[in-house]
């Protein structure tokens, strides 16, 4: 065992001396000792019932012969952090919670993991950290929240009291139903109920195969949710009890790999996920050593029916309903009968094949899970843009948009968030403008703020299916409406997103994957030898730190040392 390293010979007697003092005893040596993961913090709604996870989890550990550790990593609520410069630590907060789980683990040579995450950032900076350690290690996520309701029965979420922010600001709801809205948003611990960013990473675990299934639908704070904690549990110590070989076989990056990777693509396409996966996926996909650009999305997307859409794209469903449907394995079923949208060999964590996983699944709701007969669209809820204003790549969840799929408007520019918002409250954006939002990429940002303020705004003031929006920042899951993200190169690497003026044309085609300013090659040129990008002044030593080593978004905002 790899925790022999610390634990076996007379020289490690004083290791001994220090495991005894935590309540090691003299059985538990020969036994695998498991790290477990905890993002427990209580400002967060999906984390702050995850000690008594833990606690569950270990006793099960316990139970199955093996010995748990329990760490703790940091934690970001994107939605208490929004509309503010808390913001600028959600995406670098990746980084350390990736390197918080490589440094414990290898550290003390733990044989094996569990990974309990939730929300935001959290969930794919476990990954990464598990995929450096790279030995096995099973997720089980806290698990969604319910869905809130109005007094009237309307199921309502996070982004429905977002969107009510611009509704109250239009004039077009009561200080009291915004009210009512906060109060019951959000009515349970969870990650938020639509398929934001947080469910998001959640259902493509079980797309990759390191969690088990139904962790990205059945609900938190039920007994559904508690027999899956225990049965990740039970898996684990199975694997880390198990002779070498088999040991050897479920190391993280033997289970996440290429085939992994184009399946957690595949699904979020079919379910119409936040664009903040492509982010996430493109640093796992470099963590696990695998070959994927993100050109590769669009041949994905090609392949692949949108078949579920929840909220925000559709306001009435939320990941409850999807799990009364039949979950994650009946979208994956369905999927499976277009023959190439889902590579169905590959391993699990819990020993089966994809294809024997999902083999019995069946959708039990086709009103709310499509069928591939019946799709909301023949390609993927994301597609990726490309043109002069996005040389390396756009992100737009397709799945969120309101109205056409083609947009040409005359750009409005503003040089952060809050030059947006307060641009957009006071009624400088019009029907028929391209929104811009620069100097929120990773480096401009720094760390890349979600712009679920500015949508949201722009929602609820009824511009939705009237105007555009661009960004070399990001969006939150809850977003929609024809919001463009992730446009690289940036504006504080030269971009084309830093040149752009008031008034000049913006043309975008979702359908053929284009974005561009309608500049000429002449006046573009005559721009770049005037411009100097704007470098934002920093107090923060850990951002200024991050701002030097960070890559775009097209390269996953990874960190690059060297």
């Amino acid at each position: 065992m790899r925790s022999d390293e610390i634990k076996q010979g007379y020289s490690r007697a004083p290791h001994r001396s220090l495991l005894r003092a935590t309540g090691v005893k003299d059985e538990d040596f020969d036994k695998p000792f498991i790290g477990v993961a905890n993002s427990f913090i209580e400002i967060i709604p999906g984390h702050f019932f995850l000690n008594k996870v833990a606690e569950i989890i270990k006793a099960e550990i316990r139970a199955n012969g093996c010995v748990p550790f329990e760490f703790n990593t940091i934690g970001v609520d994107d939605g208490i952090a929004m509309g503010h410069d808390g913001m600028l630590y959600s995406l670098p907060s990746r980084e350390i919670i990736a390197n918080s789980i490589e440094t414990v683990m290898n550290a003390h040579k733990l044989d094996a993991m569990i990974a309990i995450p939730n929300c935001d950032k959290i969930v794919p900076g476990m990954i990464m950290g598990a995929l450096r350690v790279d030995v096995p290690t099973v997720f089980v996520s806290g698990g969604p929240m319910a869905a809130g309701h109005m007094e009237d029965g309307t199921p309502i979420d996070l982004a429905t009291v977002f969107e009510g922010v611009g509704e109250y600001e239009a004039g077009e709801i009561s200080e009291e139903t915004l009210t009512e809205m906060e109060c019951n948003a959000c009515p349970s611990g969870g990650s938020c109920s639509g398929m934001f960013t947080a469910n998001s990473m959640n259902t493509l675990m079980e797309a990759m195969g390191i969690a088990l299934p139904g962790n990205g639908t059945i609900l938190a704070l039920t007994p559904e949710r508690t027999e899956l904690y225990k049965k990740a549990a039970r898996r684990i110590c199975e694997i880390a009890k198990s002779e070498a070989a088999e040991r050897e076989k479920f190391r993280m990056r033997n289970i996440l790999n290429e085939k992994a990777v184009r399946n957690a693509f595949a699904v979020d396409m079919a379910m119409g996920g936040s664009s903040n996966t492509v982010l996430h996926m493109l640093a796992i996909a470099k963590e696990a050593e695998v070959d994927f650009n993100l050109e590769d999305i669009n041949v994905i997307s090609k392949r692949v029916s949108h078949i579920a859409k929840i909220s925000p794209s559709l306001t009435t469903v939320h990941m409850e309903d999807i799990n009364k449907a039949g979950g994650v394995s009946a979208v994956m079923h369905e999927m499976s009968k277009r023959g190439e949208d889902i590579l169905l060999d590959n391993l699990t964590v819990t020993g089966e094949s994809l294809m024997e996983r999902i083999k019995d699944a069946k959708i039990l709701d086709t009103d709310i899970i499509h069928t591939v007969d019946n799709p909301y669209s023949e390609v993927g809820g994301l597609a990726i843009l490309y043109g002069n204003l996005a040389e390396q790549g756009a992100v737009i969840k397709t799945a969120g948009i309101t109205g056409d799929r083609a947009f040409t408007g005359t750009a409005v520019c503003f040089d952060s968030q809050d030059e947006a918002i307060e641009g957009i409250l006071s009624g400088k954006v019009k029907a028929g403008n391209v929104v811009v939002i620069r100097y929120e990429g990773p480096k401009g940002g720094p760390g890349m703020q979600e712009m679920l303020s500015p949508t949201s705004l722009i929602m609820g003031m009824g511009l939705g299916d009237k105007v555009a929006l661009i960004t070399d920042g990001r969006f939150s899951g809850a977003t929609r409406g024809a919001s463009i993200g992730h446009v690289s190169p940036e504006a504080a690497e030269g971009g084309l997103i830093g040149l752009l003026e008031d008034g000049d044309e913006i043309h975008l085609d979702v359908d053929n994957y284009i974005l561009e300013a309608k500049l000429t090659f002449e006046e573009i040129a005559e721009r770049k030898d005037k411009f100097k990008p704007i470098v934002k002044p920093l107090k923060s030593k850990w951002l200024r730190q991050y701002r030097a080593l960070v890559t775009n978004a097209s390269n996953g905002a990874v960190l690059e040392a060297e």
